[in-house]
């Protein structure tokens, strides 16, 4: 160990003093040390170190030479141009310097440098905050991005390397095949130059290889990192979120109960509907618990000194802001509408999807129910947002009819009613067959509900030679016969009213109506009433002796 510490202190003064030995004397004093105390690695550190050294006693010999040139040159042209190689030498050797301590050190010079004072910068200040973050962010991928990036190095300087190699050989050539002296002259000055940034590159080569190769070797297996990186994230972040997360439910947790004993004691808040100051004390604790939120999350990461984290949820808060920004004229007609101050209320009529819903509640989800159809649904608050509602009438029937109920509709269909909804109706038909119909053309049917109760009209013509008995006598007859043919068949029960008018004078006969009003619960039997009256006034023509003439009977609906 002590010999290493000898051999590398003796390095750096052949960087310092390169003049006192050469590289040849350098290599001997090498070989008479024990080989077996280098590793593999610090044997190509010393090697890069020897070429850097050398690199930097051509580059100073160069600028020696260039010096010499610029003083005895006498054209400002060239002068100029002279400068500029040396200023670029000048840096070429800065960098040399730089290289050559980062290998000796191991680590980078540049965080040992002093930082300018800077001038203060609001907008500066506040991304300061959420540097952490994307430092963080950044981290995370700076193996991959400096190995693509070390990887471009070692390509381009490669093909650098390439072309320097071409320039030196062409210069070569030359050289061998000129005979005038002045060219000859100019081109040997010339070599020198172009073989120094030759090795120049090749040690920029050198450097590159080794320090992917070093990245290669350090790099682990996907599984052993995943592994460390969530026992890392376990005993610190993963812990300090998890505090955070139940610090914020029961931040959440206590600010709901103490509202929710608060609001007890407002005036008001049992309400059926509640009035406007106990939906505004409501939005206002909502409002309450998102600042609750931000700011336990800012305490908790604070507390732990967690500045990723805490810049983090800063990025998160600032994002959620500018996205609620362009929503605000959206934001306040909600507002409005949750304060029951908006163009639909709790209590009113509305008219969705066609159907007519009595708005029961209004939150960030509304609910609307039909009484007649017994169905709710739940709606976002934004579907209400072009909507108007209206005070309405107790007597207003919501749907022409209800579950169960037995209906006629306009193309000729009759049958009760099984399911319903604001997306379809159907209708169980005679025999068992269902019909469906969407909700819009079950309206547009204009369905006509005998289960409220119904009216059957028969007309009925006898003949002419009855006429003087027809207005009166006939017609307390007919009446009697079908009122007693209702009770011996047992409709009786469902009958609300019978009568026999006199309806017209007919050209071939005299036409009597039959009116009869039965109860809803008859509806079952809506057609085979029809019919049944028809027959009652025949049998009452046959037992009296009546003529019936051609034709006779006519039904209306």
């Amino acid at each position: 160990m002590i010999k290493y510490r000898f051999f590398l202190f003796f390095l750096v003064l052949l960087w310092v003093w390169p003049c006192q030995a050469s590289a040849d004397q350098t290599s001997k004093l090498i070989d008479a040390l024990n080989p077996k105390i280098f590793s593999e690695k610090d044997e190509a550190s010393i090697n890069m170190l020897f070429s850097i050294s050398e690199l930097r006693r051509n580059l100073n010999q160069r600028i020696k030479e260039k010096k010499t040139l610029l003083e005895k040159s006498t054209s400002e042209t060239e002068k100029l141009s002279l400068q500029s190689e040396i200023s670029t030498l000048d840096g070429q050797l800065s960098d040399a310097q730089a290289d050559f301590e980062r290998i000796a050190t191991g680590v980078d010079i540049g965080i040992f440098l002093g930082k300018e004072e800077e001038s203060f910068d609001w907008k500066e200040e506040v991304m300061a905050l959420v540097e952490p973050g994307i430092k963080e962010i950044k981290r995370m991928t700076v193996s991959a991005r400096n190995k693509t990036k070390l990887k471009d190095e070692v390509a381009y300087y490669e093909n650098l390397v390439l072309v320097s190699r071409d320039a030196v050989r062409n210069i070569t050539g030359l050289i061998s095949k000129t005979e005038d002296k002045e060219v000859k002259k100019n081109l040997e000055a010339l070599l020198p130059e172009w073989k120094g940034v030759e090795k120049q590159i090749q040690n920029k080569l050198q450097i590159a290889n080794m320090q992917l190769k070093e990245m290669s070797n350090d790099e682990k297996s996907l599984i052993e990192t995943s592994g460390i990186s969530i026992k890392k994230f376990f005993r610190t972040r993963g812990l300090y979120l998890m505090i955070a997360l139940i610090s914020c439910v029961c931040a959440v947790l206590l600010l709901r109960l103490g509202a929710g004993y608060l609001i007890t004691l407002i005036p008001g808040y049992n309400m059926k509907y509640k009035p406007f100051h106990i939906r505004l004390f409501e939005i206002l604790v909502r409002m309450a618990a998102i600042f609750v939120v931000f700011f336990v999350l800012v305490l908790v990461f604070y507390v732990f000194e967690d500045w990723v984290l805490l810049s983090l949820s800063i990025i998160l808060f600032i994002g959620i802001g500018w996205a609620a920004k362009n929503t605000l004229p959206k934001f306040w007609q909600q507002s409005q509408l949750m304060l029951n101050i908006g163009a639909v209320r709790e209590g009113e009529r509305i008219i969705y999807q066609g159907v007519p819903w009595m708005v029961k509640t209004i939150n960030i989800f509304c609910i609307l129910e039909n009484p007649d159809m017994e169905v709710s649904i739940r709606l976002p608050i934004e579907e209400l947002l072009d909507k108007t509602s209206r005070p309405f009438h107790k007597s207003e029937s919501w749907f022409p009819c209800r579950r169960n109920d037995w209906v006629i509709l306009a193309d000729g269909t009759w049958g009760h009613v099984t399911t319903m909804s604001h997306e379809m109706v159907q209708l169980a038909l005679a025999g068992g067959a269902k019909k469906t119909y969407q909700t819009s053309d079950f309206l547009g049917q204009t369905p006509l509900n005998i289960s409220l109760g119904f009216s059957l009209r028969v007309v009925f013509g006898v003949s002419y030679d009855i006429q003087k008995e027809v207005t009166g006598k006939v017609l307390e007859t007919m009446s009697a016969h079908i009122r007693e043919a209702i009770e011996k068949e047992g409709y009786d029960k469902g009958l609300v009213n019978v009568q026999v008018d006199f309806q017209a004078a007919g050209s071939s006969s005299l036409d009597l109506a039959v009116i009869a009003e039965f109860k809803g619960e008859m509806a079952p039997q809506y057609y085979k009433l029809s019919r049944a009256i028809q027959r009652w006034c025949v049998d009452a023509c046959t037992a009296n002796n009546w003529e019936i003439p051609f034709p006779q009977l006519t039904v209306h609906h």
